[in-house]
């Protein structure tokens, strides 16, 4: 049987993981206090699901084949910062407008497939499933312990989505944002500059 103090100090680490302010967390704030609550939560669905993708990866053992495979990792990480640098693109190009230009709502597909793409493109993500899986589970362990804290770790995931959607888009939020859409997309595009290049970079460094 699973040790729920282990859980819980599981859930406590990807809490703290999840939360940390990164490429998925900045991009559901920015489209919550720009778009509102109800695209940011479809986003952050994909988001989460994308999250779930790597945790299966990882529960399997499959993070540590994919860890190991030098080739492998290194075209995930070359598209995944492309696909950041994309990102980069469009932001930089929202802050370079005048005014603001809002994308049709309706397209909820749409949505979601960014957020699940944003997170699948990453596969640094294994490496801290990895991590939190190995707080609750260890040599001794049955798969039941496995699935529990994979379980844990995916509420939290969404969890965490859903709580960046709901605070960011506050109409004072999203006010603020109205009033400072330039700079804001201008930083956001810089940060994901730096995160795309950033894993280029590790993958071709390894």
């Amino acid at each position: 049987m699973p040790d729920i103090s282990s859980l819980i100090t599981t859930g406590i680490a990807f809490f703290v993981i999840a939360a940390t302010p990164g490429p998925a967390n900045i991009s559901n704030a920015t489209i919550a206090m720009g778009y509102g609550r109800k695209i940011s939560l479809i986003y952050g669905l994909g988001l989460s699901c994308g999250l779930i993708f790597w945790g299966l990866i990882a529960a399997s053992g499959m993070g540590a084949v994919l860890q190991s495979s030098l080739y492998l990792l290194m075209v995930l990480k070359v598209l995944g910062g492309l696909y950041l640098l994309w990102l980069a693109y469009l932001s930089a190009r929202s802050a370079l407008r005048p005014a603001a230009v809002q994308l049709s709502t309706s397209g909820d597909k749409r949505w979601f497939l960014r957020g699940l793409l944003l997170n699948m493109s990453n596969p640094k993500s294994v490496i801290a499933w990895m991590a939190a899986l190995s707080i609750a589970v260890d040599s001794n362990d049955g798969f039941s312990s496995v699935i529990a804290a994979t379980l844990v770790c995916i509420a939290i995931g969404f969890a965490n989505n859903a709580l960046y959607s709901v605070l960011f888009s506050i109409s004072g939020m999203m006010r603020g944002y109205q009033r400072c859409r330039r700079r804001i997309d201008g930083v956001v595009a810089a940060l994901f500059t730096a995160a795309g290049f950033g894993l280029i970079r590790s993958a071709l460094t390894r």
